[in-house]
């Protein structure tokens, strides 16, 4: 039997800067609504993020908690690019003496240290950012120094696994990836097929984990199976969006193949060999067609 019932809403037992807090409606008041932890703690939720309907009170909502232009804590229902402990890729809006300051989508633009930039920020640019936090203010801020961040424990790593990467920085070998928010990797150029540019989010898959305590990684899904399935789900879907024929043969241009297909020749040829053994499509003079 399958439970529909939605998940009951936990109450967080303090409030947590930088994170998304689970806190109780308790208060009304001109600036909007005070909103308590379990420990008694409040936090204004100011009256723009308010929604009356959909917020009764006593009911409990969820809200990501920072400090204001006046290091006050206060709550929003709006969500920033990056919560703490994770990366973004924020563009500089400001700078001056103490540092600069860069938009995380949120009203109050993020700090970043003169001590925390490799090289003096320029307004308009991207960086590829850490949001922390200064345990001794509670105020949050974003780093370009993340060597201290990266985690050299490879335990519970393993070939094939999973994860959620941001592209830092491009390199001769490839793309230069932070993995599980923690891990260093490498995404190598001839094993990429589709577009990459730093500050991406990808899904990635571990080749193999390294003596270095590095990654190599890929974007496609190991295992013969997984990569005959994802290939040719690829062609057929492509197929269907092209009104069932596309201008593609054993002979095509490996470059052409890789800019439609995001595989390379090989795999490709390989792939079509298949669809025609199993009669899904046709391989025609010029072109190949569903059945």
């Amino acid at each position: 039997m399958t439970n529909n019932k939605t998940p009951t809403k936990i109450k967080n037992q303090s409030i947590k800067i930088g994170e998304i807090n689970t806190l109780e409606i308790v208060r009304d008041t001109d600036y909007g609504f005070f909103l308590e932890a379990e420990n008694r703690d409040e936090v204004l939720l100011p009256n723009a993020y308010i929604i009356e309907d959909e917020m009764p009170m006593g009911s409990l909502i969820d809200v990501f908690v920072y400090t204001d232009s006046e290091d006050r804590d206060v709550a929003t229902t709006k969500m920033p690019y990056a919560k703490l402990g994770e990366y973004g890729y924020f563009t500089a809006v400001d700078y001056n003496k103490h540092g600069a300051f860069v938009n995380w989508g949120l009203p109050k633009d993020l700090f970043v240290p003169l001590s925390q930039q490799k090289e003096p920020f320029k307004v308009g640019k991207k960086y590829l950012l850490r949001v922390c936090l200064d345990e001794q203010t509670d105020r949050l801020y974003a780093t370009q120094k993340i060597g201290k961040y990266i985690n050299r424990d490879m335990k519970g790593l393993y070939v094939s696994k999973p994860l959620d990467a941001i592209v830092l920085a491009q390199t001769p070998l490839g793309y230069k990836v932070i993995a599980d928010k923690q891990y260093e990797g490498m995404l190598f150029k001839d094993e990429i097929f589709e577009p990459i540019k730093v500050g991406d989010r990808k899904k990635v898959y571990i080749k193999q984990v390294r003596k270095d305590f590095k990654l190599d990684l890929t974007l496609q899904p190991l295992g013969s199976k997984a990569k005959v399935n994802e290939a040719q789900n690829k062609i057929l879907q492509l197929l269907k969006e092209s009104n069932a024929t596309l201008p593609f043969t054993y002979k095509s241009n490996a470059e052409d193949i890789k800019k439609t297909f995001n595989m390379s020749k090989k795999t490709f040829k390989k792939t079509l060999t298949e669809l025609i053994d199993t009669k899904q499509i046709v391989l025609l003079d010029d072109a190949i067609k569903l059945v």
